[in-house]
């Protein structure tokens, strides 16, 4: 599936925390009635997905699939298929052992025919600059969704998980947790363009986050995916011509 809801609780009504997308692992970790309680291989989040929407793979898969980083779809929208079946996916979807042509789910073997990453190519800081500005950019008006990280709907951690998850950087899944990684930006005249900023409530504590852009600006999933000035006060939201986030710490990730 291009999209499975993980939940908070084994109930469609419970709140969605984040989703898995079309070729991503994990394992069982408790079994209730028709609901089963998943732990994903990449980020270890843990949560609950409807039976009706597992796909078992053998341990010898999965052993595979965590052993590698495997190449992200770069389209949009794109599709794999075989003879009987065709699987829609988005921009950012793993694609599990690709070889040019085909990506391989469990025992199954599906045509994809876009364009992906390549994750074994050496590091070069300046083509992870010049993907994310690329892949940013698509983002923009993509709808704000609490737990999503599809491109069709996405909080503000899950977009900058998976950017950064395109130039082979694995994020954790929230914003309190991506805070602990890269190297510390003292000033916001010192930030650059992938440097990732976080924002904190009232209380201090850690509820937002986005990407710096070129010109003193931030992308960053706000009831959309949207550009606004940042400063060291915080996020300006022109719209509304006010500060609607306060600035905590700005982090570089990538390589100098």
């Amino acid at each position: 599936m291009s999209a499975v809801p993980v939940r908070a609780e084994p109930n469609d009504r419970a709140e969605l925390v984040t989703q898995l997308l079309f070729g991503e692992c994990y394992h069982i970790l408790v079994k209730q009635e028709s609901w089963l309680q998943v732990q994903l291989a990449a980020d270890d989040y843990v949560g609950w997905i409807d039976f009706k929407q597992h796909t078992p793979v053998t341990p010898e898969y999965y052993a595979a699939w965590r052993a590698q980083d495997h190449p992200r779809a770069l389209d949009v929208v794109q599709a794999v298929s075989d003879a009987t079946t065709k699987i829609p996916l988005t921009l950012g979807c793993r694609l599990p052992f690709f070889d040019g042509m085909n990506v391989r789910i469990g025992e199954r073997d599906y045509f994809y025919n876009g364009t992906a990453t390549n994750p074994t190519a050496p590091p070069d800081a300046a083509r992870q600059a010049l993907l994310l500005r690329k892949v940013g950019l698509l983002h923009l008006k993509a709808p704000y969704v609490w737990g999503g990280k599809s491109i069709f709907g996405l909080d503000c951690s899950g977009l900058c998980q998976q950017l950064y998850g395109l130039v082979g950087i694995q994020l954790p899944r929230d914003a309190r947790q991506q805070i602990d990684h890269g190297r510390p930006v003292h000033f916001v005249a010192q930030a650059k363009f992938g440097d990732l900023a976080f924002f904190d409530n009232a209380e201090g504590r850690i509820v937002h986050v986005g990407m710096v852009m070129d010109e003193g600006q931030i992308l960053h999933a706000h009831g959309e995916v949207r550009l606004d000035p940042l400063d060291h006060n915080g996020i300006y939201n022109r719209d509304r011509q006010r500060y609607s986030h306060k600035l905590r710490l700005i982090k570089r990730l990538l390589p100098e």
